[in-house]
């Protein structure tokens, strides 16, 4: 799919205030992707990058190549050229890095350079929030939004859940489960009319008390063990004594420790 299709969707979403028709605005986009661009046409028009870190900063988009005349460059063409300026690393990688921006710049219409400056730039905003994204995918799709909020609950990535709800439907969101190391999404919680509505049905309840700090849950399966924080980072090196109190845990158990955050883990 050309980017210059992606860039009108997105100035289209943005030119509207109407929920419905932007999720139909997107929904349209997403079925013409190509297969392997769901998951960057996914990223793009929720205001992201698929690299995390690409070293691209606001000095390296000033005295960009005027625009081109006309649209040759595709949404994969970006996600490798992206994926290349996030891989250099390095004595020259400074350079390289602003050749290689240059390289895509030059290729992209002016339409198309306003939306890859508010995407390297991170300040691409079109009212395309995840919640609405979800609907998104779940119209194109064809596909229950709840099944499609589930699944991104347990994958805790919206993009390879589009990817597989586009290409095999209901059956593509059945392989998105729990999984040891693997952050979920929060949970929304039900409201009730009453405690007593509430705890109807359940056969036991227990009450926590939360306390200052930051809960780790220490899991302990065959072969493979870790913590995580919030971001995923793994924080085994800086927090020795939940390893060490984990070895007292059965395979497939799981402990629960209270420790201090972890340097970089909020």
């Amino acid at each position: 799919m050309l980017l210059a299709e992606l860039a009108r969707t997105s100035a289209e979403v943005a030119a509207t205030r109407a929920r419905s028709q932007k999720i139909e605005l997107i929904a349209r986009c997403l079925r013409d992707a190509a297969p392997s661009e769901v998951e960057a046409t996914v990223a793009y028009l929720s205001g992201d990058l698929r690299q995390r870190r690409t070293g691209v900063g606001w000095s390296a988009l000033r005295d960009l190549p005027p625009p081109a005349p006309a649209p040759t460059l595709t949404v994969a063409d970006v996600d490798t050229a992206f994926e290349r300026i996030a891989a250099l690393s390095g004595p020259g990688s400074q350079g390289r890095r602003r050749e290689l921006l240059h390289e895509v710049f030059a290729r992209a219409t002016a339409d198309e350079q306003r939306l890859l400056i508010g995407l390297a730039g991170g300040e691409l905003r079109q009212g395309a929030l995840e919640g609405l994204m979800v609907e998104a995918v779940a119209r194109a799709a064809h596909l229950p939004a709840a099944d499609v909020r589930r699944a991104v609950m347990l994958r805790g990535a919206l993009d390879p859940v589009a990817a597989a709800a586009l290409a095999d439907g209901a059956t593509g969101l059945t392989g998105f489960r729990l999984e040891v190391g693997r952050p979920v999404q929060p949970m929304l919680a039900q409201t009730a009319d009453s405690v007593a509505a509430a705890l109807d049905g359940l056969d036991e309840a227990a009450v926590e008390w939360k306390l200052d700090g930051v809960l780790v849950k220490s899991l302990a399966v065959p072969y493979d063990a870790g913590r995580r924080c919030r971001l995923g980072q793994g924080e085994a090196a800086a927090h020795p004594r939940p390893g060490r109190a984990r070895r007292g845990v059965g395979a497939r158990a799981a402990a629960r420790v209270a420790v201090q955050p972890a340097p970089g883990c909020p």
